[in-house]
């Protein structure tokens, strides 16, 4: 099931990268909305899902299965991994990149454009691995701190998306030129209304995972208090009885 999951995230990724879409998303936002949506949305949490660094160390010789667990303990990968990095990392790499020069820099520059992915989707991978992660990790969250953590997500993009929604003005001159600057402005209304409804559409799922998950674990701790109370009784009804 996790080969599954990580071979689906590799799909969107290669559909998101190596398909009509990329070439798209040079000449509409909207399609780019859309690409980067499938990046962050659908296939980081795919991968993550998919457990790869577990499926890395049962295929590892034992030496090098130590290297990468010595680097996962390491210092710079517990800051990477904690909650709060991740959470920061992702947003702020959204939210710069739309609003300054950057993804207009990546219009014109394919060199930056092919970094912009990789920013994008490996910020993604990380806000994701709090949430859904299943390989072991330095840092986790609670049940409940995963659900804030996701709610806390969600308007920090929706306010992104409206903010592309309703700016009166073309922000990407290369799009301007490709389309005319009132296709342009609609086409980019088009792409904040996508980020803004999308996310939420996405993120939903997510919480209902998180949900589930924590219905389960609280099942499996009441089945595990069950069976202590039971030992207990158990023992308890021995030690009572008369010796012949």
């Amino acid at each position: 099931m996790r080969r599954m999951l990580f071979l689906s995230g590799l799909v969107v990724v290669f559909a998101a990268l190596q398909s009509p879409i990329d070439a798209g998303a040079a000449t509409s936002f909207a399609v780019h909305m859309v690409q980067h949506l499938l990046l962050t949305m659908v296939a980081a949490p795919l991968l993550v899902l998919g457990a790869p660094v577990t499926l890395a160390l049962r295929a590892m010789t034992p030496s090098h299965r130590q290297r990468l667990l010595s680097s996962l303990r390491s210092g710079p990968a517990r800051i990477l991994s904690s909650p709060i990095m991740a959470w920061s990392l992702f947003v702020g790499v959204l939210w710069g990149m739309h609003l300054t020069g950057l993804y207009e820099l990546s219009l014109r520059n394919q060199g930056v454009h092919a970094l912009e992915h990789v920013a994008l989707l490996a910020t993604a991978v990380l806000f994701w691995i709090p949430v859904v992660g299943l390989d072991p990790a330095p840092a986790g969250l609670s049940h409940a701190a995963r659900i804030l953590y996701l709610f806390l997500a969600m308007p920090a993009m929706a306010f992104l998306g409206l903010i592309l929604y309703s700016a009166d003005r073309v922000l990407y001159p290369t799009y301007a030129a490709i389309e005319g600057t009132s296709r342009a402005l609609a086409d980019q209304r088009l792409a904040g209304a996508l980020m803004w409804t999308g996310t939420m559409f996405l993120i939903v799922p997510a919480l209902g995972f998180v949900l589930l998950d924590w219905m389960r674990a609280d099942d499996k701790e009441a089945r595990r208090v069950d069976a202590r109370l039971e030992r207990v009784h158990a023992t308890a009804v021995v030690a009572e009885r008369p010796r012949p």
